[in-house]
């Protein structure tokens, strides 16, 4: 071996050496510290939209709905969840519904979805579109109507003598309802009655909405939930209700993901937040983000010394080290000059 390999053997140690301790105990949050403040005075230079262009951020966030959203991870552990908030969350009795949700925005979340008319609006006119919502809305008020009979008959049939008059009077309308049967144009009617109905369902709803205190017995429901152990939940739901659910808005995320109108939104929102932050510098948006060097070298200082431990621990970490420095302390290069060439 020359001399020039034997020195260069020597520096390759003592650079793995120096960079081992530079990871090693107090002596690696300082590193940390001072690498991330040196790579944000590096983004305070650089512009967001120069290292990354439009197209580029459009892919990245594409890949994150396509590969990360279906991800085999998430499809495990939803059912998982569900059941571990229902067991363990939803069976506290230390907090009440109150503590977890403040009031103000479950009051100005419920005066806004009140209060939007032209919603509201469009709903109850495509629901007279629909014959099956008119025949449900038909059976709705029928039902009204049939109980309010029901309840005036089992009064006046206490009176002498007007129970087989009603007897006689059903005994008619039964035969009429033969004939309605058989009949086209009764049924015509029958199907006008109904949508006829719907509209009057509606009509009651609108007026409800709009001129019935319906904010306030909303707001008056929160409360008298408000005050009890968030385990209350559990009565509106059981853990299969809760599991099921859970599921089927899953499937319903991951099958939307899949389509292409919701590549368009997405690409849409990607434009509007490139066209805002696209002159901001890289270590401006931290700010924006809500975070700051302190947050980063916190975060980093978290995972990394036990990660790097362990890695030391088995020789993986400086085999690392070694591997990469290896070819430049025995390049002929910096043989030659460690040579006297």
């Amino acid at each position: 071996m020359t001399q020039a390999r034997q020195i260069a053997d020597r520096l390759l140690d003592a650079q793995v050496e120096f960079l081992l301790a530079e990871v090693t105990g107090e002596r690696f949050a300082e590193v940390i510290a001072r690498d991330v403040a040196a790579v944000l005075a590096v983004g305070e230079t650089i512009r967001f939209g120069d290292v990354v262009s439009l197209e580029q951020g459009e892919q990245t966030v594409a890949t994150v709905f396509d590969r990360i959203g279906g991800s085999p991870v998430i499809a495990d552990t939803v059912g998982i969840f569900s059941d571990a908030i229902y067991d363990h969350i939803a069976s506290n009795t230390e907090y009440t519904l109150g503590d977890v949700v403040d009031r103000e925005p479950v009051e100005a979340l419920l005066e806004k979805i009140f209060g939007m008319h032209q919603a509201q609006e469009r709903i109850l006119d495509r629901l007279t579109e629909s014959p099956l919502v008119a025949t449900v809305a038909s059976r709705f008020v029928d039902k009204l109507v049939g109980d309010f009979v029901q309840a005036n008959r089992e009064r006046a049939e206490k009176i002498p003598g007007v129970s087989s008059l009603m007897s006689l009077g059903q005994s008619a309308a039964n035969r009429a309802k033969k004939v309605a049967a058989d009949s086209t144009f009764v049924g015509d009617l029958a199907g006008k009655g109904a949508l006829f109905a719907l509209k009057r369902t509606n009509n009651a709803i609108r007026d409800m909405l709009r001129d019935a205190p319906v904010h306030s017995a909303a707001m008056e429901f929160w409360d008298l939930h408000a005050d009890e152990p968030v385990a209350g939940l559990r009565e509106y739901l059981t853990q299969k209700d809760l599991n099921e659910l859970v599921q089927i808005c899953y499937e319903i995320a991951v099958t939307t993901r899949e389509k292409e109108y919701f590549g368009l939104l997405v690409r849409e929102c990607v434009q509007v937040f490139y066209t805002r932050y696209s002159d901001h510098t890289l270590s401006a948006m931290l700010p924006e983000l809500g975070l700051d060097a302190d947050d980063i070298s916190a975060e980093i200082l978290r995972y990394g010394p036990a990660v790097i431990e362990s890695a030391k621990r088995n020789g993986v970490l400086a085999g690392l080290i070694r591997e990469r420095l290896e070819p430049f302390f025995y390049s002929d290069q910096v043989l030659g000059i460690l040579g006297g060439e």
